[in-house]
């Protein structure tokens, strides 16, 4: 069965930095646009940042651009996204998703797999 395993959560003072991965097995990697979430205690799911499956095209949330960068490697099947500049309004349980041979990928209902998710904690 498909598995998104994610890891490199944690705790970290603002302005820090912290990389996330996600690992997924029983799926064809590379059909699909991969994709990060977060969730806020008391908030909505909302998207973070996603990578085609196609051409590698990049596509971030406003909150997050220019801070954080979202990547892939196919020969390991896996993605990454690397947050700098972390504010505590970057704390949320971080997710990511798999979407089958999807262009836009930017909202919820569009992915078809999720991890379990891993916990950012940014401390002012």
């Amino acid at each position: 069965q498909v598995q998104l395993v994610e890891s490199g959560g944690g705790l970290v003072q603002a302005g820090g930095s912290l990389r996330l991965s996600c690992a997924a097995s029983g799926l064809t990697f590379s059909t699909y646009t991969m994709g990060w979430f977060r969730q806020a205690p008391g908030k909505e799911r909302e998207f973070v940042a996603r990578i085609r499956w196609s051409d590698g095209h990049t596509y971030y949330a406003d909150s997050v651009k220019g801070r954080f960068t979202i990547s892939r490697d196919n020969a390991k099947n896996t993605v990454y996204l690397q947050m700098n500049s972390l504010k505590p309004e970057d704390t949320a349980v971080y997710y990511c998703a798999a979407a089958y041979q999807k262009v836009i990928a930017t909202m919820r209902r569009e992915y078809d797999y999720w991890g379990q998710g891993t916990q950012v904690t940014v401390s002012s």
